[in-house]
């Protein structure tokens, strides 16, 4: 049985005189269904490939805060909590979150159409309005935000997305701000790192990076441990590489644990616990 539903188009806008812009990210809405959820890329390089100049911290924060935003509202959705008034379409909710402006980032005018599973759906629409259109010279490799939506979608499966958030670790010289984070008796932040890239140097300069933040980060006043969800390489002519980068990566001097992305669903689990175990005391 198939169920209407409602998209749009999340876009980054270069240039509103021109109308320059490129896709982003997609949300979809299904009401009866009680769906709705947004992919988002906020891969800088992709963006970046299209016009360049673009502070890529800033961006990352803003794509995810939207992809939050929106998981969130849907999750209130699927667990049937009161709203005033229930929006008609798809564009009523993510203005919520990304209230139009005259900003670089901008939804556009609700699409709707039948499907018979929602999130197929939404991939599906994700695939084709936003990387198919991505042009790739070099083989084919994922980003963190990529990784650290493996891991967000068992979290949101087991709604914890709203119970869990954003938090910024900071050292004397230097800060991080950790899209997954909790606190049970010490903060505990996650980040997606990944090593599916295009060859050895990438994957080694990538560890040496995070060493760098991790010796940085260990100074902070706040004690916390970090948990590193790895994206392992397809390429299995990368594996050395990757084992050599988790080495350089266990000389952080933080307390910090990896968690490949075939434990996701283990992750999520281990974070319900440490939730749960909070809340008791």
């Amino acid at each position: 049985m198939k169920t209407p539903y409602t998209f749009c188009v999340l876009r980054y806008v270069h240039d509103v005189v021109s109308g320059e812009f490129v896709n982003v990210g997609v949300a979809l809405y299904a009401p009866s269904a009680q769906f709705l959820d947004a992919a988002c890329s906020s891969t800088y390089g992709r963006v970046s490939s299209f016009f360049g100049g673009i502070e890529s911290a800033q961006f990352k924060r803003l794509m995810r805060h939207i992809q939050a935003g929106i998981e969130e509202l849907g999750e209130r959705l699927r667990s049937e909590l009161p709203f005033e008034k229930a929006p008609t379409n798809v564009r009523g909710w993510v203005d919520r979150v990304l209230p139009p402006n005259d900003s670089s980032l901008q939804f556009s005018e609700a699409r709707g159409g039948l499907t018979s599973d929602p999130r197929v759906t939404l991939e599906d629409l994700y695939e084709r309005l936003v990387e198919r259109y991505i042009k790739r010279e070099q083989r084919p490799t994922r980003s963190d935000e990529d990784i650290l939506r493996i891991f967000r979608q068992p979290l949101a499966t087991r709604h914890l997305l709203n119970r869990i958030g954003p938090k910024t670790i900071a050292g004397r010289d230097y800060e991080h701000e950790f899209p997954i984070a909790w606190k049970n008796g010490v903060w505990h932040a996650s980040e997606g790192i990944s090593f599916d890239l295009a060859n050895p140097g990438d994957i080694s300069e990538k560890a040496n990076r995070w060493l760098g933040r991790g010796v940085n980060l260990s100074e902070s006043k706040e004690r916390f441990k970090l948990y590193l969800l790895l994206g392992e390489p397809r390429d299995d002519k990368l594996r050395a590489p990757f084992t050599r980068a988790k080495n350089i990566l266990h000389k952080m001097p933080c307390d910090h644990e990896f968690i490949g992305e075939d434990a996701a669903d283990d992750f999520a689990a281990f974070v319900e616990r440490e939730l749960r175990q909070h809340e008791t005391g």
